[in-house]
This record gives structure tokens, sequence and C-alpha cells, in this order.
């Protein structure tokens, strides 16, 4: 299934940023005006399963989830858990409010009906965003349905063009689900060549699983050590990354797991990563 920014109404520019000075700062960060050489451009990624809003004490409140993304102030997010219009989750449209609350673009990639509405995967971003499409991933033995969101996001004015890959794979025991999902999205990436990407999300395994290693054949981790995002009360494994490609347009900065154990049942990651000039 494909959604281009024509035909997507769940991909829209909802808010802009509204701030002189922001725009100011935004603008100084990311154009190089004539005579001036090229200089990395830094932005900060977000993963966050979001679990529908509902937080580990039974209370559903996406104005607490939208507080979590605001506070680390990120320019990419990539959200797992989303529901749009669903009866759960009291038919509000999740990725629009919550891009409406974090005054960012919003892009939607359904990949389940359910109870009169959506449910799968969101990106918010301060970046524009040129074309977003979502492709639903490779479905083992009738488990739950999962998709990959690709977005192409522009860094700067006449600069390079940063595409996203926002997922969630399947969470059951038998990784073949997971391999598959795998070897999809690296197809999906081979259209693109060496052209600087980024793929986040709930990847449902952990750092040596065959799942990681296969990744890590096109893909490079942000965090070599596992940064444990659940358990949400005491975190005892990693699930969440944010990866990027290819390895040498891209530094990390920072890589931390937020301190929030309340408004999800999995801690945000949050990977600060600079993109390199081409050589």
């Amino acid at each position: 299934m494909q959604l281009s920014f024509s035909e997507n109404r769940f991909l829209r520019p909802v808010a802009r940023l509204a701030r002189p000075v922001a725009l100011a700062m935004l603008g100084l960060l990311c154009f190089a005006g004539p005579g001036q050489s090229e200089e990395p451009i830094r932005l900060r990624v977000l993963s966050y399963n979001i679990h529908h809003g509902e937080g580990v004490d039974g209370k559903l409140d996406l104005q607490r989830i939208a507080a979590v993304i605001r506070s680390v102030e990120p320019d990419i997010v990539a959200l797992q858990e989303v529901d749009q219009n669903v009866q759960r989750s009291e038919s509000v449209d999740q990725p629009a409010e919550l891009a409406r609350q974090t005054e960012m673009h919003v892009a939607f990639g359904a990949n389940i009906p359910l109870q009169g509405g959506h449910y799968g995967n969101a990106i918010l971003s301060r970046l524009p965003i040129e074309r977003a499409d979502n492709h639903l991933l490779p479905n083992h033995n009738r488990g739950e349905q999962r998709g990959v969101l690709v977005a192409r996001l522009k860094a700067r004015e006449g600069g390079p063009t940063i595409t996203l890959f926002a997922t969630h794979f399947d969470h059951r025991r038998d990784d073949t689900g997971r391999l598959a999902s795998v070897q999809a999205i690296n197809r999906h990436l081979g259209h693109s060549g060496d052209a600087p990407a980024l793929l986040a999300g709930d990847l449902n395994d952990v750092i040596g699983s065959p799942t990681l290693d296969r990744l890590a054949a096109v893909w490079t981790r942000s965090n070599d050590q596992p940064l444990p995002t659940i358990p949400v009360a005491q975190p005892q494994r990693q699930i969440d990354f944010v990866l990027y490609h290819p390895a040498d347009r891209w530094k990390v900065v920072e890589v931390r797991v937020l301190d929030e154990a309340v408004a999800s049942d999995h801690r945000p990651i949050l990977a600060v990563l600079e993109l390199l000039p081409a050589k």
C-alpha cells in the first residue's frame, strides 16, 4: 500500500514553527549560504512506542505523550502503536492531535483496521515531509499486520533528502516475521542507494539477535552497548532503536533513554546525530 503526499489525508503539515526566533535558528542550522562551506546537519531523532496513549497507570492521556516528546525538542519522531479514530482511544485522530500539540508535520501509516478507525505507525517531523509511503510488511502465520512508513524529509534548502523508515516488528518468539521484515526494509532502502537514511522503531528484538545482526549488514546502530527500554519500570532489554545508513555519512553525538516510566509501556530512546557532508 502506498500513500503519496497528494492522496494521503493522514500526511499533512499540521503546524509550522511559529516563533521567528526558532525559524531563524533552524535556518542557521540547516542552510549554508554562498561562499560558506557545507556544515553537518544535527538532528534529534526520537523513537517512541506510545501504547495508543495509555500509560501503565491505565490512564489514556495523549497530552502526557506530547509533553514527553516536547521535553527533548526532537526534529524527527518515529511513533509506534498509534490509533487513528479508534473507539478504545475515544475516537481521537492521534497523529493529527500529536502533530498539533508538538507543532510538527505528520505522516501516518495505517496497518490494521480497528474499532472504526486504524492502527499503525506515525512520523512527526520539523523538517518538511516531501512524500510518505506506507508499506505492509510480510505477515507470517497470520500474525498482527506490521508495516514500515517511509518518509522523505528535506534537510535544508537545496540540500540532501533524508529517508526515514519508521516501523514496528512482530513481537512473537519465532523470529521468522522479523527476519522477513528486515529483508523487505533493506530492499526498499536499496532503491535509494547510498543516500542518507534513518531507521527507527520498536524492533521487538535485542542486540545479538539474528534480527539485529541481519540489520547490521546494511544499517549501523546509534548505540553499541544496550540501552534498555523495557519493561518500563525497571528496563532490562533494549528493543527500541535508531539506526542509520550509510555509516560514513553519520556521526553519533549522543544516545539516551528517557527517564519516563508512566506515560507508556516503553521508554523512548533519543539519538542525536549529525549528517556529514557528502565526500
